[in-house]
């Protein structure tokens, strides 16, 4: 913004400075006291106060929450449009779902964890064999690693959990196993620096 001033030299022209030209040099020494009152109108504290869980016994919220994921499972078993899920979500619902499936897989993870070692050994070699120049014969020996240490994952993993299904379905079982470890041999396969 500018402010048009008259020219002291000539009494017919104008020119125009900023219109807060010279504040800068202005020092206030003292402060100024900020007088007047802040209010809310009442409507507004009443909503607030309405939506507000922080007064609320824990008993009521608990059972607010729970009957909030038994109307989720609800829309879930017997599906009609509503769009609800989207508006009032949370995460206990499918914490309640992970949970109560992870009790029954923890021994399987343990197994699948532990069984990931000979695929960090492979990365770790192939991070090394990296820093040598890249090349047809770079990649061979990196492709020969993942392989070797990928069927080693395969081998540990399945003698674990050979035991824990029927000598018919082994070969279901060790599927995702196989998917889960050739994925995690192609990513430290293909991973190359920036």
């Amino acid at each position: 913004m500018a402010e048009a001033v008259e020219s002291p030299g000539d009494p017919g022209t104008t020119t125009s400075r900023p219109l807060f030209a010279g504040l800068s040099d202005i020092s206030i020494s003292q402060d100024i006291p900020v007088e007047g009152e802040i209010t809310i109108p009442v409507r507004s504290r009443i909503r607030e106060f309405d939506s507000s869980t922080l007064n609320e016994s824990v008993q009521n919220t608990i059972m607010r929450d729970l009957k909030a994921v038994g109307k989720k499972f609800m829309h879930v078993l017997y599906p009609r449009k509503s769009n609800t899920l989207l508006r009032d979500w949370d995460l206990w619902g499918p914490l309640i779902l992970c949970v109560t499936l992870a009790l029954s897989f923890f021994q399987s993870l343990c197994v699948l964890g532990y069984c990931i070692l000979p695929l960090t050994m492979a990365l770790l070699v192939c991070r090394l064999v990296l820093l040598a120049e890249p090349g047809p014969i770079n990649f061979m020996v990196r492709l020969f690693v993942v392989i070797i240490m990928f069927a080693w994952s395969i081998v540990a993993s399945t003698a674990f959990l050979a035991d824990s299904q029927p000598p018919n379905r082994k070969a279901l079982a060790v599927y995702p196993v196989f998917l889960f470890y050739f994925v995690i041999s192609w990513m430290i396969l293909t991973f190359t620096p920036q």
